[in-house]
């Protein structure tokens, strides 16, 4: 195949590149270290700050007593009475401490839906959940309220933490999906005006259980 002069000059200019790497040009801009500093006061606090700011709803619990009397009290003022939660794990846990709202079975037509979640974000007042979880990937999405039920244990700075933490608690078999649900769905696409619960749950539930 004939190769025209200015071709094989390119080429050659290729090849020589290839033999020697190029430095990094700001090499300050690569490594572990993370753009945000994380701040001194206590990483529930600081997500509750976040998570509040962007429409959700924050309730911290003492321990699983507490929460389900406050999951009682807000399920009873709003009038739920189609309370839907596929995990069993949480359905034996809340069901030992007194809860037993939850029997509807129908995803789409409930009034709500209780679930659990991988880490929460403090940074950024992020739920992170994965396909991995239980309820999977269309609970926490199709229920026009979502209840999540945490830990302290589950709270990590910013998003590199959560991610680090999934690739360690999964060994490199990683999820087919990991979410980051940052409060309630909204849009401001039409006119620019804010309307919340339009590709996901209007309202937002964060019950922190201290343990």
């Amino acid at each position: 195949m004939n190769v025209s002069p200015a071709k094989e000059n390119i080429l050659k200019k290729i090849r020589k590149a290839l033999t020697s790497s190029t430095p990094l040009p700001f090499p300050e801009s690569e490594g572990n270290s993370s753009v945000y500093h994380p701040s001194q006061q206590d990483l529930g606090l600081e997500f509750a700050e976040r998570f509040t700011r962007l429409q959700g709803k924050f309730v911290f619990c003492q321990d699983y007593k507490e929460l389900v009397a406050r999951l009682n009290q807000i399920i009873g003022i709003n009038k739920w009475d189609k309370v839907y939660c596929k995990e069993e794990g949480l359905r034996k846990t809340l069901a030992d401490n007194q809860f037993n709202y939850y029997s509807h079975n129908d995803l789409a037509s409930c009034d709500t839906a209780i679930t659990t979640c991988e880490w929460l974000i403090a940074r950024t007042g992020s739920i992170v959940m994965s396909a991995a979880q239980e309820s999977g990937r269309t609970v926490s999405v199709y229920a026009p309220v979502h209840i999540c039920i945490a830990h302290t244990s589950q709270l990590v700075y910013d998003v590199k933490d959560a991610l680090a933490n999934a690739r360690e608690k999964y060994s490199g078999n990683l999820p087919s999906l990991i979410t980051f649900a940052t409060g309630p769905s909204r849009t401001a696409d039409i006119e620019k005006t804010l309307v919340v619960g339009i590709h996901g749950p209007k309202e937002v539930y964060v019950f922190l259980v201290d343990q």
